[in-house]
């Protein structure tokens, strides 16, 4: 995983941000984008992304085949939930590797769930997406969203080798479409896409973030 970057590598906590203030807005019923209910939470933050994250969502969906949809499964998380994710996952870690040391656990962890000061989704500019024909069915990519590394034996990573070759193929037309929309990949989760937060602004090399933590949503 050495070619991979991490989101606990120093240089993404180092990158800049210059929010640019732009809102929170709910995806839900917006055009034929599709938004799954499996995290949906009391106050309705995961079906939320800032407003040009959701534009280029729906940029994405125009340039999908016919009967193709992307189905969102979670955009913002508020940062308590952030941060309980990590921990949860990093405890399971240190059990599992009780010699490893403390940014040993970190950096397993982040090839999971992102350290929360630097998560993409606490800043409202990463969405978690899978697909879907018309009527709902999902199409085959390989693994659930949100396996585990472990539970996957790897799978979870966007370019792994242990899938079949229409799981694949559903990975790269969704891939072209996110990537010709501005949105870059979490290589150890197919799933996973964002724009304007840190860990986009160091791939594409921005000068800055758009988007630094949003402000959760009130029920």
């Amino acid at each position: 995983m050495t070619d991979i970057i991490l989101l606990s590598d120093h240089r993404v906590a180092a990158t800049p941000v210059a929010d640019n203030g732009e809102p929170l807005v709910d995806a839900r019923g917006i055009g034929s984008l599709r938004v799954d209910a499996r995290k949906a939470d009391d106050d309705g933050s995961f079906a939320h992304l800032r407003a040009d994250v959701l534009r280029r969502l729906l940029l994405a969906q125009d340039a999908l085949p016919p009967g193709i949809h992307l189905l969102m499964v979670e955009g913002f998380r508020p940062p308590a939930l952030q941060r309980r994710y990590f921990d949860e996952y990093a405890a399971t870690l240190r059990t599992a590797h009780p010699d490893a040391r403390p940014e040993r656990i970190r950096e397993l962890a982040s090839a999971y769930i992102s350290p929360p000061e630097v998560a993409p989704h606490v800043s409202g500019g990463a969405v978690d997406l899978t697909l879907c024909t018309g009527d709902g069915a999902e199409l085959p990519l390989g693994t659930e969203v949100n396996a585990t590394p472990e539970e996957s034996e790897g799978g979870c990573r966007t370019a792994a080798v242990n899938i079949d070759a229409e799981a694949r193929a559903n990975r790269a037309v969704m891939g072209r479409a996110m990537k010709a929309a501005g949105f870059v990949n979490y290589p150890t989760e197919w799933w996973h896409w964002s724009y304007g937060d840190r860990y986009w602004a160091l791939l594409t090399e921005a000068p800055a973030a758009k988007y630094g933590p949003a402000t959760p949503i009130r029920p």
